[in-house]
């Protein structure tokens, strides 16, 4: 019987990349949205494509009723989930703490820090029922230092920072591990998202270098759930060469 791997936003970026990766190493794959045609899209791709079974579910993580319903209705098939992958998230705007729109704001609270509570808490049970687990949650690189017009986005990076530390300790004594991934600049739809759509301006930011590509954060992400079942990854940090941190980039690398 193949395991089983849950991965939230997985119609694009680091979701999709890391559905692929999964579905093309033997894992039977759940992959949720709320995108219903890049869903089925991304659906139809990997059946097609891999001999694993892919299980499409559609609601927003910011919906709690829906999270809940989705994941308490999955077919008893689908239910022993050995990994859950938090990855859906987003940043919307680069502005200024006096000059930020509250609804971004609420936004990016409502799906990076209470989405991922709401999934995390909703796929427990089957879990902790089975006894074993991992939970990999997407951090990033504005989850360790605090940068200029990133202060809201970075608050809830340093909050999933912090709720990894606080699920690695409290379900230690369930042989449930605990990896919080945190990727530095890359290129996906995240500056679009960010730029509400300004594709000239998300350009922008990954001139002058090569950045990380949703592969290669799916690469980390894979590795720290195919160590040893006595090995758990508890923090990965991941950059492109030419990043050091969320301040220092040398462009030209």
């Amino acid at each position: 019987m193949n395991k089983i791997v849950f991965i939230t936003g997985a119609t694009s970026g680091f979701g999709r990349a890391t559905a692929e990766k999964f579905a093309a190493s033997g894992y039977d794959v759940i992959i949720t949205g709320r995108r219903k045609q890049k869903l089925q899209e991304a659906q139809t791709h990997l059946s097609s494509r891999y001999s694993s079974k892919i299980l499409a579910l559609e609601f927003d993580v910011q919906n709690k009723q829906a999270v809940f319903s989705a994941i308490e209705h999955l077919p008893e098939e689908w239910k022993k989930i050995d990994v859950l992958i938090n990855n859906a998230g987003l940043a919307l705007g680069r502005d200024f703490f006096d000059e930020a729109a509250l609804n971004d704001w609420e936004t990016m609270v409502n799906t990076n820090l209470s989405g991922l509570l709401y999934v995390s808490k909703a796929v427990l049970p089957y879990m902790l029922k089975q006894k074993k687990g991992h939970i990999i949650n997407i951090g990033s690189t504005a989850g360790k230092e605090v940068y200029e017009k990133g202060n809201v986005y970075c608050a809830t990076k340093f909050a999933v920072n912090a709720i990894s530390q606080a699920m690695r300790i409290d379900l230690l004594q369930h042989k449930i591990k605990v990896t919080s991934v945190n990727p530095g600049a890359a290129e996906t739809e995240f500056s679009e998202v960010r730029f509400k759509g300004n594709l000239e301006q998300a350009a922008k930011v990954y001139e002058g270098f090569r950045p990380l590509y949703a592969e290669d954060v799916a690469e980390a992400i894979y590795y720290c759930a195919s160590v040893p079942e006595h090995v758990c990854i508890n923090d990965l940090t991941l950059t492109c060469l030419a990043q050091a941190n969320s301040f220092y980039l040398h462009k030209g690398l």
